[in-house]
């Protein structure tokens, strides 16, 4: 299993201290990664990153998929491609209605017809076997509906990755959109994963999704690399409550109610009751109660806290789970020194 780190979304405290990133690179982690909602975006710091490092791997977790067209997530994962001397990984992601219809002003759609066509637009602008043309429900290259001039011709893009094979990775959350992941995608970068639910909740879906794909042996080079909240702790009842504002901000709080993938995923684990309880009280302004209802049990499922024993023990139902690589999203040193430790 390999390693990364997930920094989330970019912040004065990274950007003034590039202490965290430098520590990772020289401990041997395999990546790291940037995110994005309405404020940073994930794109810049990755430039920079690369510009301060050598060897470890650069990601998008993720570019938000409405708010770029393909060409152009093309056009900066082929740049950052170039720029990190073949170490980009292009993590996509479809967000969510909240912030895809009040923030970038598209309508949401249906992510899972809008995602295949995306990702096969990709795939045609890397290969530079030919000028790019599409004809889709979602995407047509050239544009030739309503208010078109008549004057669009396909392209090629003319930087061409680093990488030929630039691996593309998919967040998904849903049973259909895992099984979509594994037929189109490099990899799956699932969030709240757990390890315990993997066989039974996925591996039907995976096993569909790569029957689906056009590449033979497929499921022995896909990645699955889940972001994990992590702290070394002594002080397991601390630790526990560190992990829970980012749980309750999660399932209470990311999305309206009744479209909240991340409470909708709390249900399916057996958490409906409490999710429910979670979301009414975050989103009635009870913040401090929300994160106060976080059962200890969906902690110990979902993130690795506790003792450097207690962790050790704990990844092994990671591994046996099929992860290839684990991001962790903390700022702890110490946390990640441990960890390269029990992994690495």
């Amino acid at each position: 299993m390999k390693l990364g780190l997930n920094i989330g979304y970019f912040g004065t405290a990274v950007a003034d201290d590039f202490t965290i990133i430098s520590t990772v690179e020289d401990l041997g982690y395999d990546s790291v990664w940037t995110a994005e909602a309405y404020g940073s975006d994930a794109l810049t710091p990755l430039a920079w990153i690369a510009a301060k490092t050598e060897r470890i791997k650069i990601g998008s977790a993720v570019f938000q998929m409405p708010a770029r067209t393909p060409a152009m997530t093309a056009m900066s994962a082929a740049t950052l491609d170039v720029m990190s001397n073949g170490r980009f990984l292009l993590g996509l992601g479809v967000s969510g209605p909240q912030v895809v219809e009040g923030w970038h002003g598209r309508p949401y759609g249906k992510p899972l017809g809008v995602t295949r066509e995306y990702v096969a637009i990709l795939r045609k602008i890397f290969a530079r076997e030919e000028p790019v043309t599409f004809d889709g429900d979602y995407f047509q290259l050239p544009y030739t509906a309503q208010g078109a001039t008549g004057l669009g011709k396909p392209l090629k893009i003319m930087q061409k990755p680093k990488n030929p094979d630039l691996p593309i990775l998919i967040a998904a959350i849903g049973p259909r959109n895992v099984q979509l992941t594994a037929e189109i995608a490099d990899g799956w970068l699932p969030v709240f994963l757990s390890p315990d639910r993997v066989a039974e909740m996925y591996g039907s879906l995976l096993t569909e999704g790569f029957s689906l794909s056009s590449e033979a042996n497929k499921a022995d080079r896909f990645e699955i690399a889940p972001t994990v909240q992590a702290l070394v702790t002594d002080d397991l009842d601390h630790g526990r409550m560190t992990m829970k504002p980012f749980l309750a901000l999660y399932i209470g709080g990311m999305g309206a109610k009744g479209t909240n993938f991340y409470n909708d995923l709390a249900h399916r684990y057996g958490y409906g009751e409490v999710a429910d309880k979670i979301q009414d009280l975050y989103l009635s302004g009870k913040k401090t109660e929300a994160v106060q209802s976080v059962p200890d049990s969906l902690v110990d499922e979902l993130c690795l806290v506790g003792p450097k024993e207690r962790i050790a023990d704990r990844m092994d139902a990671w591994r046996d789970a099929g992860v290839t690589t684990m991001i962790l999203a903390t700022t702890d040193i110490n946390t990640l020194r441990v960890m390269a430790e029990i992994t690495l």
